[in-house]
């Protein structure tokens, strides 16, 4: 069954309800927190599909201009950040975490001596 978010009006409550197709539109929804039937539906995100080749040509495009980007460890971490949502693949906790560092300023090489053990156990072992 589909999950339908919904917003109270009275308690200003988020929730979601499971409806079947022919139950929507049709079967009452009230608010789960406050009982109340004065509620309206939320919109969620859309999630679109890209093709490997429109994901890279709009990467492209966003870092046309990346020189220089050694001496900016912010601009470095925002570009980095768009790159892991553009390729659309789950990333290991650890991207964030320098990502993350990168923003607040922290150099590549200070982030290196702070996470000695990044970037161990991606490969197959003979190192």
């Amino acid at each position: 069954m589909p999950t339908y978010d919904f917003i109270c009006q009275k308690c200003n409550q988020r929730f979601d309800i499971f409806l079947t197709y022919a139950e929507y539109g049709k079967k009452e929804v009230t608010c789960i927190h406050c009982g109340s039937r004065d509620v309206r539906r939320r919109l969620t995100k859309v999630r679109i599909a890209k093709t490997e080749e429109s994901r890279m040509d709009s990467m492209a495009d966003d870092f046309s201009g990346m020189e220089g980007l050694e001496n900016n460890p912010k601009a470095l971490g925002k570009m980095m950040r768009k790159m892991g949502k553009e390729m659309g693949e789950d990333v290991p906790p650890e991207f964030d975490d320098v990502v993350d560092r990168l923003e607040a300023g922290q150099s590549p090489e200070e982030i290196e001596s702070a996470l000695p053990d990044l970037g161990e156990g991606g490969s197959d072992g003979d190192e």
